[in-house]
């Protein structure tokens, strides 16, 4: 193998792929190249990537559906196989919601009802390519059933930590799957904190929030937006929890920015539930409003992380590209969840957040304005 430069490429067999740069953002040394740590083993700093390659639209591989036909994006060895359910490509829906030109991103129709699963599928064919044959994860529900299926997929053993308080279909998904389940009492952080015990006692730790492998796959969903619209859109409009799909949309439309395809990038907006909202809070106060941040329940469970782990690198994305983070109440997610099924969209209430969000900036933003729909109602009690 031989790369050229710190963005350079990566060589196999013939073929060019771009090589994507993963560095500790506090120390900049580059990912290992033995081993899976989920943070920097010198500094323990978080490891993520400062660019995706530019944009270039390629031939779909009519065998193999969805976002594999971006591979020569995603940074994978040659050698890494292709572990696929059959993930995005999904539809684009247009409508009029209140006199303005609205459409909606149907991601809770990916193969196990969620977004997670255009991250799950780069991050475990980086696992099968580096031979790794079991991994633990943490997640209030989505990311932990996106793992199992494809961990199942892969042949990989799953041990995925839960809070108890997690919806009882989401648990069965994932043990449906073949994943071992290991329920913990308390708020969705003590999960967090019980994989970190696994992940120091030597199991490795499949992070979907410390490894950017699933940031990758998020940013399909940017070329595939621009390729359904055939134009840029005004504002995206999605939950944030970690924030990594946020951060994956953003950065997948910089790389078709740089391909020279479009001048700027959409607005983004990303939105919590009040009851937990520390990238609103961040936003509004800087590090006073982080310090009284709640970790309290909401039924938007899939945002309710109370610390993430890229907050100032988000942060700092969203601004510099004029987007804001906004926070909905209780009520408000209630009422777009009823909204949303009255139209035919049935989602998780995590998802409603968007269109509860909508009434706070419709008019204010560029149009078209897309809702980012995350999770499938199938998944919630």
């Amino acid at each position: 193998m031989e790369k050229n430069g710190l963005r350079g490429n990566i060589f196999q067999h013939g073929k060019i792929y771009p090589m994507i740069d993963i560095r500790c953002s506090r120390c900049q040394r580059p990912y290992p190249e033995n081993g899976v740590p989920f943070r920097c083993e010198i500094c323990g700093g978080i490891f993520d990537l400062d660019t995706l390659p530019n944009y270039q639209k390629i031939e779909q591989n009519r065998h193999i559906p969805g976002i594999w036909g971006y591979r020569n994006l995603f940074g994978l060895p040659d050698s890494a196989p292709e572990i696929t359910l059959g993930e995005g490509n999904t539809p684009l829906i247009w409508m009029n919601i209140n006199e303005h030109r609205v459409a909606l991103k149907l991601e809770y129709l990916n193969p196990t009802g969620s977004f997670k699963d255009r991250g799950s599928a780069v991050l475990v064919s980086f696992l099968k390519a580096i031979g790794v044959n079991s991994a633990v994860e943490d997640s209030s529900g989505n990311a932990g059933a996106s793992f199992a299926a494809y961990a199942a997929r892969s042949g990989i053993e799953a041990r995925i930590y839960v809070p108890e308080s997690t919806s009882g279909p989401k648990i069965n998904q994932i043990e449906a799957f073949g994943a071992e389940v290991v329920r913990i009492q308390g708020p969705r952080s003590n999960a967090a904190k019980a994989v970190m015990s696994a992940a120091e006692n030597g199991d490795i730790y499949a992070s979907h929030a410390y490894l950017p492998h699933g940031i990758i796959g998020y940013a399909t969903l940017a070329y595939e937006l621009w390729e359904q619209l055939g134009t840029q859109p005004g504002t995206i409009i999605c939950p944030v929890g970690q924030g990594n799909l946020l951060l994956g949309i953003g950065r997948g439309f910089d790389s078709i920015r740089r391909a020279g395809l479009i001048s700027k990038l959409p607005i983004l907006v990303g939105v919590q539930a009040r009851a937990c909202a520390p990238m609103w809070a961040l936003s509004k106060n800087g590090d006073v409003g982080m310090g009284v941040v709640p970790e309290e329940k909401t039924i938007a469970e899939g945002i309710c992380i109370n610390n993430p782990i890229r907050k100032n690198v988000l942060l700092e994305f969203i601004e510099e590209n004029n987007g804001l983070f906004v926070a909905v109440d209780e009520n408000s997610i209630i009422y777009g969840y009823g909204q949303l099924a009255k139209l035919g969209f049935f989602v998780e209430p995590t998802s409603a957040v968007v269109f509860a969000a909508l009434k706070q900036v419709v008019g204010k933003v560029p149009e078209p304005v897309i809702l980012v729909l995350t999770g499938s109602g199938l998944k919630t009690l």
